[in-house]
């Protein structure tokens, strides 16, 4: 017995050094494809951890006899085996766009700046009022094709009398990709002016939501671009600059977040490669540049659920179990390093606050009740921008304001339309610039 115990002491104690030489050389994998940037799709770490596995196998082996030296080799097997699934992509490496919209056609623009885009147009009603002046609406993201629920709310506002255009932003959804190192702010602004001079129907007015309301911002502190706009709706803006980018504050009421289902549907996050490329990525472990996946890869692999809690988050508690779908599989677009490289540019860059605070386009900033973004990214704008004339706090709803549920979208619209028609505020102008202090300690 004493013999059988000793031997099954050795036994487990190989076993266990075995599974310690798989792990230490996985992390030595792991941290090549950091040092590399995932050079060559993976592989310049793979070799690299495959040949010092290889070479401390002959190292322990020295000594051996012949058929002995062979055991080492079996830990880099099944290590090279297992990391191997990091370098082959399971997604298309050349982009797929989203099938067309059964309900609206898509038109690709050219702008002036390069940008190949996506375009959507919904004409005014032809009953009732019309709006003389174009909307131009500007999705959150970045880098995000618009949402089914997104159209389903232009076409409200349509039905409204709008004469509404909005596209999609570079690299995100049918629009076409650009070079990594194209992705930054600036480069959104540019492709605004662009794009409202390709409208050609002189000023207009704009409507951005969530990074849309970011890059609005931006382009209200350019005169050149401001002179383009008539009227700027800033709905639940991100950061507008580093400075602000860098704030942790206050929240709004609290969001769906721990609170709803898990989404249901595929993950690229459940394969190896990609839940390495985009955890690294979002670790800032790996560059958007990154060789791993390229960015048409990343675009094809990412699906809504691999947003999991960020989706809930944009709705209130009390909503937590009646989530709508956002958007469909086939619709569905994102580019995670494209992203990541638009708000790198934004924490990167300098106070906005001299040149906004030259601004003279009438502006309406809008915050909702349950909004998961941070408190002080509004009313930074709202403090620093002295031509927003109307403040819209917008109770029992989320960061995505309109979701479809109750008559959320008809407040939403009513709010647009009551502003860009100079009309009287449906809510209370609230808060002002002198209550910005009170409604950060007020509304938690």
């Amino acid at each position: 017995m004493p013999t059988f115990a000793i031997r099954l002491a050795r036994i487990t104690g190989r076993i266990l050094l075995a599974l310690a030489a798989v792990a230490t050389l996985v992390v030595v994998f792991l941290a090549a494809i950091v040092l590399t940037d995932g050079a060559g799709s993976g592989l310049a770490a793979w070799l690299s951890a495959l040949g010092i596995g290889s070479a401390a196998a002959l190292w322990r082996g020295r000594r051996r006899t012949r058929a002995a030296r062979l055991a080492p080799f079996l830990p880099v097997v099944v290590a090279a085996a297992l990391t191997a699934s990091v370098c082959v992509p399971t997604a298309p490496t050349a982009r797929r766009s989203p099938p067309a919209l059964p309900f609206v056609a898509t038109q690709h623009w050219t702008l002036e700046t390069g940008s190949r885009v996506a375009v959507y147009h919904y004409p005014p009603a032809k009953t009732g009022a019309r709006h003389p002046v174009p909307l131009v609406y500007l999705n959150g993201g970045p880098v995000r094709g618009i949402s089914v629920q997104d159209h389903r709310f232009l076409q409200l506002l349509a039905r409204q009398g709008h004469d509404v255009y909005a596209y999609e932003q570079a690299g995100g959804g049918r629009s076409d990709l650009l070079p990594m190192e194209q992705y930054t702010i600036s480069r959104s602004v540019r492709d605004l002016a662009a794009f409202v001079d390709r409208v050609d129907k002189g000023k207009v007015d704009v409507l951005g939501f969530s990074s849309g309301g970011v890059v609005l911002t931006r382009a209200l502190a350019d005169p050149r671009v401001a002179a383009r706009l008539h009227r700027a709706v800033i709905a639940e803006p991100g950061p507008m600059d580093g400075p602000t980018a860098r704030i942790d504050g206050h929240k709004g009421r609290p969001s769906a977040r721990d609170l709803a289902p898990a989404m249901t549907g595929p993950r690229s996050t459940h394969v190896p490669r990609y839940a390495v490329a985009f955890g690294l990525m979002r670790l800032g472990l790996l560059t958007p540049e990154t060789g791993l996946v390229g960015q048409a890869e990343g675009v094809n692999a990412f699906t809504a659920a691999d947003l999991g809690s960020d989706t809930a988050s944009a709705y209130c508690a009390r909503d937590a179990h009646r989530i709508p779908a956002e958007d469909t599989a086939q619709n569905f677009s994102f580019s995670p390093a494209a992203s990541l490289r638009v708000q790198q540019t934004i924490r990167d860059s300098p106070s906005l606050a001299p040149r906004l605070g030259r601004s003279k386009t009438p502006a309406m900033l809008m915050i909702a009740e349950c909004s998961s973004q941070v408190r002080q990214w509004a009313t930074a704008v709202l403090a620093g921008d002295p031509a927003i004339q109307r403040t819209q706090y917008m109770p029992g709803v989320g960061h995505h304001m309109w979701n479809g549920l109750d008559d959320n979208n008809d407040r939403a619209a009513a709010v647009i339309t009551a502003f860009l028609q100079d009309k009287p505020a449906p809510l209370p102008d609230y808060p002002t610039r002198d209550e910005i202090p009170a409604f950060l300690r007020d509304h938690k």
